[in-house]
């Protein structure tokens, strides 16, 4: 069941509120979740319970993506703004150093907290910041175009079209090498989080100066990548072991750029390794 926490952050104006969308199942150590821009915590569903019999499983709708309001006024979507969040929602569940894995955006993000010491292990699916100057702008327009196809769509036709693997694969092929796996019910519900997701166009925005280019030294990480990802080119995951020289580099055959649809008993035993 969805539950929401709220939190104070600083900013330039004095604290703030933050609300924070999640979903907790399962037992052991902690262990959270962060999806990519655009999409939200069901990302993380097909995943969800192979995890869950081993961790305490938290998945997050980041602030103003899928039922996460939008960050008040004055807080921007950066990681400056971000990653002491995702640490101060932590502590408002009272989760002390979680394990975490992130796809995308949520990888460049679990790799932050892990640098900042936040957390135990990071596990990133094609996470984001290891790009160069051109694959990050071809991802971008990418990712403009998904988002710009979402709200361009009425809902009957996202429906219609959901409801056939032809359908599905023009709705999610972009990151999904598998989208035929993908339920009806689940693509239109992606399809309406990316039209609607507040964070979006700042997010886009905020990473347009962003490139990992730090070691993450003293924990456990792992860093794994899809041979079919279609966004951000597997190549990075190279660069990623190259900045990160202890980290775990696993390849992901037959998987796209949101590898937990494509194959979720590999993702899962991937993430389970990695935290322990």
């Amino acid at each position: 069941m969805a539950a929401k926490v709220s939190f104070t952050v600083p900013s330039p104006h004095g604290p703030r509120a933050v609300t924070v969308s999640y979903a907790r199942v399962g037992n052991g150590e902690p262990l959270l979740l962060l999806h990519g821009i655009g999409h939200h915590r069901q990302a993380w569903d097909p995943v969800m319970d192979i995890l869950a019999a081993e961790r305490d499983v938290i998945a997050v709708d980041l602030p103003g993506f899928g039922a996460s309001p939008g960050l008040p006024n004055g807080l921007a979507y950066d990681l400056s703004t971000v990653v002491p969040a995702l640490g101060s929602l932590c502590e408002a569940l009272r989760i002390d150093r979680p394990h975490v894995a992130g796809n995308s955006l949520g990888g460049l993000l679990a790799l932050e907290l892990g640098r900042e010491k936040l957390v135990r292990t990071v596990t990133a699916l094609s996470p984001a910041g290891f790009w160069t100057p051109a694959e990050r702008r071809y991802a971008f327009a990418v990712l403009a175009a998904m988002r710009r196809a979402a709200r361009s769509m009425p809902l009957p036709v996202v429906e219609r079209l959901s409801h056939t693997t032809a359908g599905r694969t023009v709705l999610t092929s972009t990151i999904y090498a598998r989208p035929g796996r993908r339920s009806p019910e689940a693509v239109v519900a992606e399809t309406l989080a990316l039209a609607h997701a507040e964070g979006f166009a700042e997010s886009l925005r905020a990473g347009a100066s962003v490139r990992f280019t730090e070691d993450v030294p003293g924990l456990p990480v792992t860093v794994a990548w899809g041979t079919r990802d279609r966004i951000l080119v597997r190549r990075q995951g190279v660069r990623a072991k190259q900045m990160i020289p202890k980290a775990r580099l696993v390849r992901l055959p037959g998987c796209g750029h949101v590898p937990m649809n494509d194959d979720p008993a590999l993702v899962a035993r991937v993430i389970l390794d990695g935290s322990r």
